[in-house]
């Protein structure tokens, strides 16, 4: 088992559905060629992006094996697991008769645990299995120096996600345990803030654009890394914050406007999402529909004839 965390640009498939709830399989296996056409460096189906918390164990179990056919060995794939503590460890068993990689392990259902607490609900489900286990810090699951230095002793935690954004721990994190644990952006919509924690170390970021526009998060990425802060700058405010902005203007968006944008650039997916997440807002869909005609104008690309809808 090679115990380390995927680097790079993270793709997170979302689970397409059909306007009757159910689950569009094919659309699902386009998507995910779509990101390894475009060089996604992993690909982590059933996450959040995934509507994990929406999926029965048989679905969730049929999108992991699809995923497994598609990417056939071209980059690692995780999955998600968390919420329910017996349901992560059913699913990590799952996800390891699949044969995948490792496991984002995300925050538990509802109840804000003690230090202790979340130590116990981590290393449970990380040792539940032989598989890497990637930690998930966000919402209820927010750790301490003393926590993360306690699973960093177990051998398949292999990487620590940050979703929380508080950049004083986070520094304090990647200097106590640079070269133990690798270091994730897990924000919302992680461009946004990587110019921030690529010089704390944090090298990889989850990307709910790269849905839709994969080649734009790749020329942001390869610019940060390369310290050309003028092609960074310009991508930022021609695309990142205006597609932030109207990100923040619903509640579910995280899900919803990332379909809503493979819909806008042509890619088969549909704007059908399970309770409680909601479609966009029409007003919100015109808005996205504007910056990304204007987006793929300035940056346009050749991967999408091939798999539109």
């Amino acid at each position: 088992m090679n115990r380390t965390s995927p680097k790079g640009i993270l793709g997170f498939p979302v689970t397409p559905m059909k306007r009757d709830g159910e689950i569009d399989t094919e659309a699902f296996v386009k998507n995910v060629e779509f990101l390894l056409e475009n060089g996604l460096d992993a690909i982590f189906p059933v996450c959040g992006a995934g509507e994990y918390t929406n999926l029965d164990d048989q679905e969730y179990e049929q999108l992991i094996e699809l995923t497994m056919e598609t990417v056939d060995g071209k980059v690692p794939v995780y999955t998600g697991v968390g919420g329910n503590i017996q349901e992560a460890k059913r699913r990590a068993r799952i996800s390891e008769a699949q044969g995948v990689e490792g496991y984002l392990i995300m925050p538990p259902y509802l109840v804000q645990g003690s230090q202790d607490g979340l130590y116990e609900y981590f290393a449970q489900i990380a040792k539940s299995t032989n598989l890497n286990a990637i930690v998930y810090q966000r919402n209820n699951a927010i750790l301490e120096a003393d926590t993360l230095e306690r699973l960093t002793e177990i051998e398949q935690i292999v990487g620590f996600k940050d979703g929380n954004g508080n950049m004083e721990r986070n520094n304090e994190f990647t200097h106590r345990f640079a070269g133990r644990i690798d270091f994730l952006n897990g924000m919302p919509m992680a461009e946004v803030t990587m110019a921030a924690y690529m010089p704390l170390g944090y090298d990889s970021y989850s990307s709910a654009i790269s849905n839709y526009i994969p080649h734009i998060s790749r020329q942001y990425f390869d610019a940060l890394k390369s310290g050309d802060q003028e092609a960074a700058k310009e991508i930022y405010e021609d695309v990142i914050l205006p597609l932030n902005r109207i990100r923040g203007k619903g509640k579910g968006y995280a899900v919803s406007l990332i379909k809503a944008g493979m819909e806008i650039v042509g890619l088969p997916v549909d704007k059908a999402v399970r309770p409680p997440v909601t479609p966009v807002d029409p007003a919100h869909f015109k808005e996205m529909e504007a910056v990304l005609k204007a987006a793929l104008e300035k940056y346009p690309s050749k991967t999408y004839e091939k798999f539109k809808a």
